[in-house]
């Protein structure tokens, strides 16, 4: 969600924030600020909106001093106006934050009647107010900022710089994550691996509870309960050269043509070309005794465990749960003795994902998580983790990483298929034939768009749309209305199609576009007997299918797109594409903000 950048160097900060916070703009933000200090004094430059607000402030009224932090916010309490952007504080600190601070209104209580004066309606403010109150009564920084976090709750991240101290920020972890850069003779502190990345490759993560000292020269860790720690420094493999558009108008529409490599970099990764066979990396639990997997995902990520559900059950036959994990522990599910769960996430860090992992691993749960960052939060608190290697994804909605995610579980499927010895190697190795068919078949998509394009056209004009799916294509039709959804703010809903007659029937006219990911298959004449009801009450019935499957359908298709065809295991990954696409030239010819669409944000830390 929102964004944290922090500096002690020898060169000016300010330009050093900015370009910081230009890298976490993928994670969706609406108002942005720095703090640095110039003379020993505090000084804030904030704006509403997007960055380039803040550089025309800073142009303005430029900012000198080789200490500071950043901050892009997306709002949680109070408005996103440049009275409540980031950076918060009095005149003796400063402070950003990510997470919210739950018992900020009994809090901010207790320091207006102690005489503290608040400026803004954030829980973020409480923070700076209630170090601010600690110095007054005579603490050192470091005292006052350890005393002032052992009162808060909630989930955070933050950081914190001093009036009077030119070589020192603070910083906390707790439910949120913080990354520490050592440069030479200077040191960094982000949100992640990839606002660092073109600093430094030296990185170190904070672990939940922790707080850290920053000077120019090193950190000082420490854990909870104040005792001094060491954190592991790695060597990332983020580099500020993967953060870029290259050729293309929009991060969206580079990672749409990402697909193909991305899928063939996870199959190479996770299928031996050879053999034919999954490859599945040495886990601390044994796959054939899983009595059970309970998938846990949000969002998109969600969509990928409903098919990965599907595969598992379908060719594994391992009994299998998908639940969304906002919802999931709230409903306090008893777990299998023996269960797994499975966590599916691109960023490793949303709060509602790693939440249902703490659920899970305090349930006795072995805990196996795809993800996309494997230097993550997520990563660190789980037994293994599947990597999807689909490099940054810099659109706030997701597209290489859903495919990714259903490459990963397909294949994942297979190994536990073949490791419970419920499919022979002469079937897996069919279905891993036909997983490896799909990198060449997107490219094929993506190099002819021009009918995904004229479909856009007409879509454009809609006020609804739905989208249907049978089977293991019902997540992909979830997946294209929430891509058309959030990317071009048309209504769209997601249903398996034999639910059309249990009530979105009503809905049908002459105006309302229904689009069906139908491609041939076992499944496809039910499905096409769903559309003849959609067509008889005049819907606009608009076909992604293979075809085969066009050919049957033209009679009442109004439009079609043609999907290269390949075995319907496979399908699944190679029909989120035109979704996808479709999603991003409806989203063009709106006008709407493709790459960072209003309200949303990429990684989502709080609940």
């Amino acid at each position: 969600m929102c964004g944290i950048v922090g500096v002690i160097g020898r060169e000016q900060a300010a330009p050093l924030l900015l370009d910081g916070l230009r890298r976490l703009e993928y994670r969706g933000y609406d108002s942005a600020g720095i703090a640095t200090l110039v003379n020993g004094y505090i000084e804030r430059r904030r704006a509403e909106g997007k960055l380039v607000n803040l550089a025309a402030s800073l142009a303005v009224e430029p900012l000198a001093g080789t200490i500071g932090i950043g901050h892009t916010r997306w709002a949680t309490h109070g408005a996103p106006t440049e009275t409540n952007a980031h950076p918060h504080g009095t005149a003796r600190v400063a402070v950003v934050h990510n997470g919210i601070i739950e018992n900020h209104a009994e809090l901010r209580a207790e320091l207006e009647a102690k005489g503290q004066i608040f400026a803004t309606e954030t829980d973020t403010e409480t923070v700076a107010q209630l170090v601010d109150l600690n110095l007054q009564t005579g603490m050192a920084p470091i005292e006052a900022a350890a005393a002032a976090f052992a009162r808060l709750e909630g989930a955070y991240a933050l950081a914190l710089i001093f009036a009077g101290h030119p070589e020192l920020i603070i910083g906390a972890q707790r439910g949120a994550p913080l990354a520490i850069g050592f440069g030479d003779a200077e040191m960094y502190l982000g949100s992640d691996g990839t606002v660092l990345a073109p600093l430094t490759r030296r990185i170190a993560y904070l672990q939940d509870g922790d707080w850290v000292v920053l000077t120019r020269q090193n950190a000082q860790f420490f854990d909870h309960t104040n005792q001094l720690v060491n954190r592991e420094i790695r060597l990332t493999n983020l580099t500020g050269a993967t953060i870029g558009k290259g050729n293309y108008r929009h991060f969206m529409e580079k990672e749409l043509h990402e697909h193909p490599v991305v899928i063939g970099d996870v199959l190479h990764r996770m299928i031996d070309a050879g053999s034919k066979m999954p490859v599945l990396p040495a886990f601390p639990f044994a796959l054939s005794k899983i009595s059970r997997i309970t998938i846990s995902a949000c969002g998109s990520a969600y969509y990928a465990g409903l098919a990965g559900r599907f595969w598992l059950e379908s060719l594994a036959g391992i009994p299998t749960d998908a639940d969304v994990a906002s919802e999931f522990r709230y409903r306090a599910p008893p777990l299998d003795v023996l269960g797994l769960g499975l966590l599916v996430n691109q960023s490793g860090e949303t709060a509602d994902t790693l939440a249902a992992l703490r659920y899970m691993k305090s349930r006795k749960q072995s805990v196996l998580s795809i993800l996309n960052v494997p230097e993550s939060s997520m990563a660190r608190e789980s037994d293994a983790v599947l990597e999807t290697i689909a490099g940054p994804e810099i659109g706030v909605a997701s597209t290489k990483a859903f495919t990714a995610q259903l490459t990963v579980l397909a294949a994942f499927a297979l190994g536990i298929a073949r490791a419970r010895g419920h499919l022979p190697d002469s079937e897996i190795a069919r279905l891993t034939d036909a997983l490896l068919e799909i990198p060449a078949k997107a490219a094929e998509i993506l190099a002819n768009d021009a009918p995904i394009r004229a479909l856009a056209e007409r879509i454009k004009e809609a006020r609804d749309v739905l989208y249907l799916g049978r089977g293991v294509c019902f997540p992909i039709a979830l997946e294209g209305a929430l891509k058309l959804k959030e990317t071009s703010y048309i209504h769209a809903e997601g249903y398996a199609s034999g639910e059309l007659k249990h009530g979105p029937i009503a809905l049908i006219d002459k105006a309302m576009p229904v689009i069906a990911i139908i491609p041939s298959g076992p499944l496809f004449e039910k499905t096409a007997s769903n559309l003849q009801e959609a067509a008889a009450r005049g819907g606009q019935i608009i076909v992604f299918s293979d075809a085969e499957g066009a050919a049957k359908l033209e009679r009442i298709a109004t439009q079609t797109i043609i999907v290269p065809k390949v075995d319907p295991f496979a399908a699944p990954i190679l029909h989120a594409i035109p979704v996808q696409m479709l999603a991003y030239h409806v989203a063009i010819l709106k006008g709407t903000d493709v790459d960072q669409p209003r309200n949303l944000a990429k990684s989502v830390t709080v609940e």
